[in-house]
This record gives structure tokens, C-alpha cells and sequence, in this order.
């Protein structure tokens, strides 16, 4: 089921067919069984080099199992070129202890994140899988898109990356992203798993539901939709609203939509119904 809220974030709720009891693991596991066509594709779709999202072997994609489990791209495979032998298989609650535990190490989250060496490859999820199970610790969402946008990126690692999305400058990226969320910048692995555990935890006790689109500082931005669609969508829009922001700073600043505004434009069913097809990939 897809709820598209009054900030714009898309949610997912686990549906009947995806309560089955989640399997005896090990933690991650490597099988290429569980990536669906939708997953690569969106993986191929976002990896590829002319959308300037990722270079090399840049972002990560995963998607929720029926089991509660993820599937996430595997550490230094290129998303352009990955397989379905380049993800791996882990498993939420263990993580989520790595990131609330205070004793926990990089070390620790490296150990857990490897599936065994198979076909002669060590197999090792993403070292940023504990931003795609943090999302899932907190609402459940069918998929979620990490990419480094030069220039997202480039903004965000301006004086005004922290500021630059707080106001809307145009009514289709309220449509699209809704309110995003802006994670100050951490080393990647557990310190940004860390940090990005906490803010979203505030964001998510603040308004009850999960940002669509999360803006990490100096790094790159999360994509989190019902739909694989929704993923491009969100992550196009952010890199147009940068490029907005960024020509409307160079006129000599940017002159955002008043709130009232967004607040009657929000309350609009065809907005809503809108909303919701973006949000659904329909």
C-alpha cells in the first residue's frame, strides 16, 4: 500500500504476502535469486554515466524482500555494468544493533556486511548498506536509491548546502521530493550510519513519516520510493532543483515559495492524485 503524505514523502507498508517468517541467517548471504529484473534495472538506469548521478563504482541500490530482509548492492561493483552476482542479502536488526551499539567499530560493520568468497570474489555488501537499513528500521519501503549527482553534490558541499533545500522554488519538486531531510556530512560506514540513523529517527518522531529524499552533506543523496520509478523520479528532481537553486544564486539569490502557497497547493486533489501516481511509478 503507497500513502503519499502532506510533505510529499512516499510510504510503503509491508503488505499481507510480506510477513513470512524471515529465515535462519548467518547475516549476509550472497543469492543472486533474490535480485529482481526491477532492481537492476534501476541500478543499471541510475549507473548510467550520461545521467552523471555515480562514476565508477560510485552509489548503491537495494530493495525490500518479502521477508524483511534487503538486498543491496555489493561493495566495488559498478552499477552501470552490476549483475545479479554483484548484491548481497542482509539482514535489519543485526545492523541496527551495529548502529545503536556504542561499542561497535568499523571493523565490526565490515565483518557483518561480508557474505563469503564465492565464484572467487569476497562478496561484501555496500559499506553504506546501513543508510538503506536505517529506512527500513523505520517504514518499511520497497526501494531505495543512493547516487552522488555532481551537481547535488556540488551544492551540498557549498555554504549553502545546509539551507539550500529548506524552501521550495518550484511547485513540481514539491510534487515530486516533498520536504527532503539534510544529513550533516560523516565518514562512510558506521559514523554515517550513525548519524544518519539519529537525524532520520528525529525526522521521523517529528513528522511520522520518512523523507522521500535525503540530502546527504559533501556526499550524495538517498532516493526512497514505493516504486522503482519513483527512485528516478525523485533523484532526477533533486539534481533539477539544484541546478534551479544554483542559477537563481548566481542572479543574486533564490526567492523560494511562500508556505502558505505550498500549503493550498498540498491541499489540491489533483496534486494529491498526482502525488500518488509519481510516488507509485503509474
Amino acid at each position: 500500500m503507497v500513502r503519499v503524505t502532506a510533505t510529499g514523502a512516499y510510504l510503503s507498508w509491508r503488505t499481507p504476502e510480506m510477513t513470512s517468517p524471515r529465515p535462519d541467517s548467518p547475516g549476509a548471504v550472497w543469492d543472486p535469486s533474490q535480485v529482481s529484473d526491477e532492481l537492476l534495472t534501476l541500478t543499471h538506469s541510475l549507473g548510467d554515466t550520461r545521467r552523471d548521478l555515480v562514476i565508477l563504482a560510485e552509489g548503491n541500490t537495494s530493495a525490500l524482500l518479502p521477508d524483511g530482509r534487503v538486498v543491496v548492492k555489493a561493495s566495488g561493483s559498478n552499477m552501470a555494468s552490476a549483475t545479479r552476482e554483484d548484491f548481497v542479502v542482509v539482514d535489519v536488526p543485526p545492523l541496527i544493533d551495529l548502529i545503536t551499539s556504542q561499542e561497535a567499530t568499523q571493523q565490526d560493520l565490515t565483518e557483518a556486511l561480508v557474505a563469503g568468497e564465492h565464484e572467487g570474489r569476497l562478496r561484501r555488501a555496500s559499506i553504506e548498506t546501513l543508510v538503506h537499513v536505517a529506512v527500513q528500521h523505520f517504514a518499511p519501503a520497497a526501494y531505495v536509491g543512493h547516487t552522488h549527482p555532481t551537481t547535488v553534490v556540488g551544492l551540498l558541499a557549498s555554504v549553502h548546502a545546509e539551507t539550500a533545500f529548506e524552501k521550495f522554488v518550484y511547485s513540481d519538486e514539491a510534487v515530486v521530493i516533498g520536504r527532503p531531510l539534510f544529513v550533516p556530512y560523516a565518514q562512510p560506514g558506521i559514523d554515517l550510519g550513525r548519524v544518519f540513523f539519529h537525524q532520520l529517527r528525529r525526522y521521523f518522531e517529528q513528522h511520522g513519516e520518512l523523507p522521500s529524499l535525503i540530502l546527504l552533506g559533501n556526499h550524495g543523496i538517498v532516493a526512497v520510493a514505493p516504486s522503482p520509478q519513483g527512485v528516478e523520479g525523485i533523484s532526477a528532481m533533486s539534481v533539477k532543483g539544484a541546478a534551479v537553486r544554483i542559477a537563481a544564486y548566481s542572479a543574486g539569490g533564490a526567492a523560494p515559495l511562500s508556505d502558505e502557497s505550498i500549503t493550498k497547493f498540498f491541499a489540491r486533489d489533483d496534486i494529491a492524485e498526482r502525488r500518488h501516481n509519481l510516488a507509485s511509478g503509474s
